[in-house]
């Protein structure tokens, strides 16, 4: 029976030398791959009590989105700054250089819902840190953060300390 971290192509030294890049194509590329990624980040949501699922662009949205059809919740989306048509909140976070924004519509979430946030790769944090702070400006409540894959050097986890993480792939180094 193959795992999910079978379908991971792994490309060294990308973007530069000593990295060793986490391919998700593979996954998405190979129908029983991505089956089964989706059901493995759905194991993580059994027993979860959650209103909402929210994912971050644009990985997000390819893992969030099977999840939420699945168990018949809302799906929200956490843009780039710019992208959303109606009136939203906005959260800047730095990056390895410069920084970012991201945003969510204001009417998304609603005072006291739970919410789960999903992406594909966690890596330093930041990213979702900042999407968790969207949602508690408008009142909802991370009950657990979701990712297909983790890279462990990188300390996410430690960072997002205060939430609920889980991955499906944990990978040491960067």
């Amino acid at each position: 029976m193959k795992k999910v971290e079978d379908y991971v192509r792994t490309i060294p030294d990308f973007p530069e030398e000593g990295i060793m890049f986490r391919d998700i194509t593979t996954v998405l590329q190979d129908a029983d791959g991505f089956q089964l990624a989706i059901d493995e980040m759905q194991k993580f949501l059994e027993g979860v009590d959650f209103d909402v699922i929210a994912g971050t662009e644009s990985r997000g949205f390819i893992f969030g989105t099977p999840l939420a059809y699945n168990l018949h919740k809302p799906f929200v989306l956490v843009r780039k700054k710019g992208k959303l048509p109606a009136e939203t909140v906005e959260e800047t976070y730095d990056l390895e250089y410069g920084s970012a924004t991201i945003e969510m519509h204001k009417d998304a979430i609603k005072p006291g819902q739970k919410v789960v946030l999903v992406d594909d790769l966690i890596a330093t944090g930041g990213t979702i840190e900042a999407a968790a702070h969207l949602v508690e400006k408008l009142g909802g409540e991370v009950v657990k953060m979701l990712f297909l894959m983790e890279l462990e050097g990188l300390n996410g986890r430690e960072r997002l300390g205060k939430y609920d993480v889980d991955a499906v792939i944990s990978y040491p180094g960067k």
